[in-house]
């Protein structure tokens, strides 16, 4: 039995539908179609039956499902294993990050750490969504800020600076903030419509704690960053993402000498990964790009 049929049979059962699934892993719903098939050709029987809005699973189908899950576990633990005894990382790294984190954090360290492990593929999924890692077939994915209790192993990689950020047009109608305080004199955008704080901290250590009540939501800081660029108001950006917007001058980072409130970066991972060589140098490669 072909363990990468018997991948596409779990993801097909797990999502139930062989859209999702293809959507999921990334694979043509042709390639899945025929992975299903050859899988019922080789058992000698139907492995799911198709219902109004989904797929279902037949008697053989749960009993291959309960020893497919076991096998494909086994099978992981096994290249995880292995891998660590050779340090030789290889096969496909499925990471996982929100669009502004995929574009400002992984991406621009990915064609160093590609030529650097020449037989690592990378699979980048970016979108606003918590992905379920053991559901999902993801290896790694990035997080930002506190950390729930959860089964996932969590590793710290840093922390980035929020900073407060308006464009040139803004501040020339509304007038420059030179307090914490006098944010409240313009129209300020967040990333969620619950209450919030912002924290600043002045030069004698001194917190100042500002409650937003923000006009307009705008949860991916991208979109926010070119509604700031617009004159739609104050935001706060991450550090890497509203660098080069300063540098262009579309942006003014505000409160400059105020110590700006961070947030922390997670990369998190299944138990079962934990001695994977291409999670663990992935890691380790993003890490030291981010305090570099």
């Amino acid at each position: 039995m072909n363990s990468d049929d018997l991948g596409s049979f779990l993801r097909i059962a797990e999502t139930m539908s062989l859209s999702a699934a293809s959507r999921v892993t990334g694979t043509p719903k042709s390639s899945l179609s025929r992975a299903l098939f050859r899988l019922e050709r080789e058992i000698g029987a139907k492995l799911f039956e198709r219902g109004a809005h989904a797929l279902r699973l037949t008697e053989a189908g749960r009993i291959l499902l309960i020893h497919a899950r076991r096998v494909m576990d086994d099978l992981n633990e096994a290249t995880a294993a292995l891998d660590g005894v050779t340090g030789q990382p290889r096969g496909v790294l499925k990471i996982s990050a929100a669009t502004t984190f995929a574009i400002g954090l992984v991406a621009p360290m990915l064609p160093h750490f590609l030529r650097d492990y020449p037989d690592l593929r990378v699979h980048l999924e970016a979108e606003n969504r918590i992905v379920d890692l053991a559901k999902e077939d993801v290896d790694v994915a990035i997080r930002i800020g506190a950390m729930p209790d959860s089964d996932l192993i969590a590793s710290k990689l840093g922390r980035i600076e929020l900073w407060p950020c308006a464009s040139p047009a803004h501040l020339s109608e509304r007038g420059t903030p030179q307090t914490p305080q006098d944010l409240a004199d313009h129209e300020l955008l967040g990333w969620t419509d619950q209450p919030s704080i912002w924290r600043f901290k002045d030069s004698a250590g001194c917190e100042h704690r500002i409650p937003v009540a923000v006009r307009s939501v705008i949860p991916e800081p991208a979109v926010l960053q070119v509604v700031l660029e617009s004159g739609g108001g104050v935001g706060r950006l991450p550090a890497f993402s509203a660098n080069p917007s300063l540098e262009k001058r579309r942006l003014v980072r505000l409160l400059p000498d105020y110590e700006a409130e961070t947030v922390e970066v997670h990369a998190v991972y299944a138990a079962h990964r934990s001695l994977s060589s291409k999670v663990r140098v992935f890691i380790d490669a993003l890490r030291a790009h981010m305090t570099g």
